[in-house]
């Protein structure tokens, strides 16, 4: 993936949240930073189906500059795994708390996705 996408946070009197994805240099998968929410959700959902597209076994989410995570977004991450081949993974790389505990409460075990601890 070679494309960043970017929604940028409007001004402070009404701020927006905000999603900017990079890709990763060394390895296969994207950085993130801001949040997952309802204004931004296409762009995750976008990058997932880019990373459920590859065909790298292991595609990595570096997540430590994401603030938040809603349960759709969750899911979003849920359903892109649950569409990759088999020994394929998502590996989440320091995941918010919000993301860390719906995963652990909805999808527990889930063989698609492997959260790094912090």
């Amino acid at each position: 993936m070679n494309t960043q996408y970017r929604v940028p946070a409007a001004g402070s009197s009404d701020p927006v949240p905000g999603l900017a994805v990079y890709p990763l240099s060394g390895r296969q998968g994207v950085r993130a930073a801001g949040e997952v929410v309802l204004t931004t959700r296409a762009i995750w959902e976008g990058v997932l189906e880019q990373a459920v597209r590859e065909d790298e076994d292991v595609y990595y989410l570096e997540l430590s500059e994401v603030t938040f995570v809603d349960v759709a977004g969750a899911g979003a991450l849920a359903t892109a795994a649950g569409q990759l081949a088999d020994g394929r993974r998502f590996v989440v790389r320091q995941p918010p708390p919000a993301l860390r505990r719906t995963l652990d409460l909805l999808w527990p075990d889930h063989a698609g996705i492997e959260v790094s601890a912090p």
